[in-house]
């Protein structure tokens, strides 16, 4: 893996980087997607939460820099990489964002449906059209249709229900019923693990694999340190092998770059490229889990939940803040080893004997594009001798009323479930992360144009979940992968003159 050219190099093998190497392999061209993680185990430990959200199986050897929550310093903060990205570890929620959502963008949500559709059939989304009672428009149905509810969620279902609310089952890439491949056993270590049978719908096991049958190669462990450009052309890129530590160098005629938003504005900062719009708008989504005390054991049989969603208080705060209001969903309960080990010191004990009794809700409120949460690079070198990434992000009053307006209503859903106490989780994470790198119509508001290529390069594109000028208050996996696929069909029609 020392030097080689190719008609196309991807960087990154997340929604946006698996969605182009599908689309371009699919024409015919010769790529080759870096990856700077390995490949995912497959194995016991997939399954294990002590070491996969405990011993983090899978962090980085880069840690980020994050300032957030009003600290005055920046903190480490680890994250996971693998070949797939954040797609390995995710729980397969494929939401689309709504038609009001697209008014800050540079195209339609009309535009984008097709590739939606597209996306939902090569991720294998089960769902039920017509269930979500503020959908969008759709052009078609979904590939599957979605599985019976576990008794968790039928018990979130009838308590939403008494209070006159409207559930829906959330659309999921999770083969449950395709017997070709591995099926869905419906057991509790999925969002946030790898699955061992490969049964979730991740990117190594839908788009990139299919990529690789047309001959897709994947470099894992390649971490690019940055683009060679001249003449307003990118024509390589130089990094390192984190296994063997050697060097490499390839050349192609285009450059998909697609590390995510936090990685991509740190490549292009460290390729000197780019606007000063590159690193800001950072947006992350304002969530909260609500985690309800029950009286009596919530999941005895430990099976698979994440299977309900409420849309209905999406545009409450359009008017006011000119964003979405959010979704509440229902989310996984870690295992009570994890839950002691990130309870306050004293409560410990108290939190691992409640961890059977709890039920949660996720809240997902949309956050306001700031240019000052950005992304930058600090002075600190990692162990391969690159700038560590720094990431700076606060969220406005308006943010978390949205947020708190979900979890009241979460709390109320909870409440008629069965539940007597409650608590409200801030996360912290970055797993939404968006926005650093946005599209437009116009280089003195945007980085990128309507296609996604950099206004500065002919040949540099960029379309991970970083090209999003506004979040939108769903899981942006599946909008990231429809605009991948957009953006790809254009790079395959027009590569001649690329």
């Amino acid at each position: 893996m020392n030097s080689a050219s190719y008609d196309a190099v991807v960087i990154g093998s997340g929604f946006g980087g698996a969605g182009a190497a599908h689309a371009l392999t699919e024409a015919g061209l010769r790529v080759l997607l870096l990856e700077r993680g390995g490949w995912p185990h497959r194995d016991s430990q997939d399954w294990d939460q002590r070491a996969i959200l405990i011993d983090k199986r899978y962090q980085s050897d880069s840690p980020l820099l994050i300032r957030q929550y009003g600290s005055p310093t920046f903190k480490p903060l680890q994250t996971n990489e693998t070949v797939g990205g954040m797609s390995v570890f995710y729980g397969g929620a494929s939401l689309r964002l709504r038609e009001q959502d697209f008014s800050r963008w540079p195209l339609s949500y009309a535009e984008l449906e097709p590739y939606y559709s597209r996306a939902e059939q090569l991720l294998g989304v089960h769902g039920e059209a017509g269930q979500d009672p503020f959908e969008p428009p759709r052009s078609g149905g979904y590939p599957m249709a979605p599985v019976a509810l576990s008794p968790p969620a039928q018990r979130i279902w009838n308590a939403a229900r008494s209070l006159a609310h409207r559930p829906f089952q959330i659309p999921l890439a999770i083969n449950f019923t395709d017997p070709s491949r591995p099926r869905c056993i419906q057991c509790i270590t999925c969002d946030g693990f790898p699955c061992k049978l490969e049964a979730k719908n991740d990117l190594t096991a839908t788009l990139l694999r299919a990529a690789q049958a047309r001959g897709l190669q994947i470099a894992a462990g390649a971490i690019a340190a940055r683009l060679v450009h001249r003449g307003g052309r990118i024509g390589a890129v130089e990094g390192i092998d984190k296994f063997s530590r050697q060097p490499f160098f390839f050349s192609a005629r285009l450059f998909v770059l697609a590390g995510g938003a936090i990685h991509s504005p740190s490549l292009l900062l460290r390729s000197g490229l780019g606007s000063p719009l590159v690193g800001r708008f950072l947006m992350r989504h304002c969530n909260g889990v609500v985690a309800g005390i029950f009286p009596f054991v919530t999941n005895p049989q430990q099976v698979f939940h994440k299977q309900l969603c409420l849309t209905e208080f999406y545009e409450d705060h359009r008017a006011a803040h000119g964003t979405a209001t959010g979704i509440v969903q229902d989310i996984y309960t870690p295992a009570p080893q994890v839950i002691r080990h990130f309870a306050p010191f004293g409560l410990k004990h108290l939190a691992g004997l409640v961890a059977g009794h709890m039920q949660n809700l996720l809240c997902i409120a949309e956050d306001e594009p700031l240019p000052e949460n950005q992304v930058t690079l600090s002075p600190q070198r990692d162990i391969f001798g690159m700038e560590l990434v720094q990431v700076q992000h606060h969220y406005t009053p308006a943010d978390c009323a949205r947020r708190d307006y979900l979890a009241a209503k979460a709390r109320q859903i909870l409440r008629a479930a069965g539940a007597r106490l409650f608590k409200t989780y801030h996360l912290d994470s970055f797993s939404h992360a968006v926005g650093s790198v946005r599209f437009g119509n116009s280089p003195e508001t945007s980085a990128l144009d309507p296609h996604c290529r950099l206004w500065e390069s002919a040949n540099l594109f960029v379309i991970d979940g970083s090209f999003m000028p506004s979040s939108g208050g769903v899981n942006p996996s599946l909008t990231i992968a429809a605009n991948a696929l957009r953006v790809g069909e254009y790079l395959a029609r027009n590569f001649a003159s690329i």
